[in-house]
């Protein structure tokens, strides 16, 4: 056996990010996950910084897949899609709602031919409601669920962006999360079951448990959140930044010791957490004002005597060369045939007995067509006539 879910076969109609970083984990973690392409392929094999012909995006999105491309539009090549679905355990797409019943894909055409199976629906602002037909992209969830005021710090501020696309990503988390639960129910009663996944939901449940505090009491809402302090833990020194986070009262007195800053212990105002928490402006401008006569190594040596939590901030090509990224071994280099050397980061979790084997790359367009009809009872001479009606795409062989 090789990885905790050897013998789950996924179908993955899924394009971009959301759907198909979810896919990915379960094919990290040993299921075989089938990407089915249309004709031009996921619209992230096109986007910018490339190699090979391939872009990061997709490769950081796709590995351990196999790639089928099928023209849904034909009626062979739906009829071909139902085929490979006979055996599979999961299904999953990320179309508009309504669009898979429209293409003759919906829940209930696909259980009539696999009566257990998991279907796996995943959407934008969700299923019903005034924005269930608008197209999506990760910034209108940042917008709607409210993280853009969040990342503000204030609802008077201009609203920011986080810049990285969260949404998608902690809906990927959600999406194969919720698919492993399903398999687990699955294994209990032999029933399959429709999961259905919005981003916008996902975020709102991703902000509920730290950001939504003063709007978690009904009745005592907060008319306006106001920002927690004048700017974030990231302070500057004199070569560069640090991050400081102070939360128990040893902390704070392992930075005062630290800063050659007695007074911060008599300054009424830092006390106890309760008025440190009150009065954060305050203390977090002179933390910053003390840290700026220290270089980032210094300070950092300083605090770490002290035991007061802190950490270097450190630019992307500095993160992939810390000495924790490496002791973690969390990168790992693998061979692309056609884009080369990759340094991408592994399976974060750790299993001690399904062990996770070395990744395959993501696959080339239509690559494993030929092999998935075959195993679904296609002949060759079968899937001859399809490459040559153009009902799917077999890599290399299409004109």
């Amino acid at each position: 056996m090789t990885g905790p879910l050897s013998g789950v076969k996924v179908v993955d109609l899924t394009t971009m990010i959301s759907g198909p970083l979810a896919t990915m984990m379960l094919a990290d973690q040993g299921a075989d996950v089938i990407k089915i392409e249309s004709p031009h392929g996921d619209h992230s094999r096109r986007v910018a910084t490339r190699r090979g012909g391939f872009s990061a995006s997709f490769l950081n999105n796709n590995r351990n897949k196999r790639s089928v491309v099928l023209d849904l539009k034909n009626p062979a090549g739906l009829a071909a899609l139902k085929e490979v679905i006979k055996d599979a355990d999961v299904f999953i797409q990320n179309f508009r709602p309504g669009v898979a019943e429209r293409i003759g894909i919906g829940e209930q055409v696909l259980r009539s031919i696999v009566p257990d199976l998991i279907y796996v629906s995943v959407c934008g602002f969700g299923f019903e409601g005034p924005y269930a037909q608008k197209p999506v992209f990760d910034p209108l969830i940042q917008a709607v669920s409210g993280l853009t005021t969040v990342q503000a710090g204030s609802d008077q501020a201009r609203p920011r962006l986080v810049r990285t696309i969260v949404p998608d990503k902690v809906t990927a988390i959600q999406t194969s999360q919720a698919i492993t639960a399903a398999l687990f129910a699955k294994l209990k009663n032999g029933t399959g079951q429709h999961i259905k996944v919005s981003m916008l939901d996902t975020v709102a449940f991703f902000l509920w448990s730290s950001d939504m505090g003063g709007h978690t009491f009904v009745g005592d809402e907060l008319e306006h959140e106001t920002a927690q302090s004048y700017i974030d833990l990231v302070y500057e020194t004199q070569d560069g930044y640090i991050s400081v986070a102070v939360v128990a009262d040893k902390d704070w007195h392992g930075v005062s010791t630290a800063l050659d800053r007695p007074d911060f212990l008599t300054d009424p105002r830092f006390k106890t957490a309760a008025l440190r928490e009150e009065n954060k402006d305050a203390r977090t401008r002179l933390t910053q004002e003390a840290l700026l006569v220290f270089n980032s190594q210094d300070a950092i040596q300083r605090l770490e005597q002290q035991d007061v939590p802190c950490a270097p901030v450190l630019t992307r090509k500095e993160m992939i060369r810390h000495p924790q990224i490496e002791a973690n071994q969390v990168l790992v280099n693998t061979q692309h045939p056609q884009a080369g050397e990759l340094r991408q980061a592994r399976q974060p979790a750790i299993f001690s007995k399904t062990t996770i084997a070395s990744p395959k790359p993501a696959p080339l367009l239509g690559a494993d067509t030929r092999e998935v009809l075959q195993h679904a009872g296609y002949s060759s001479a079968q899937i001859d006539k399809l490459v040559a009606e153009n009902a799917i795409v077999c890599h290399g062989e299409n004109t």
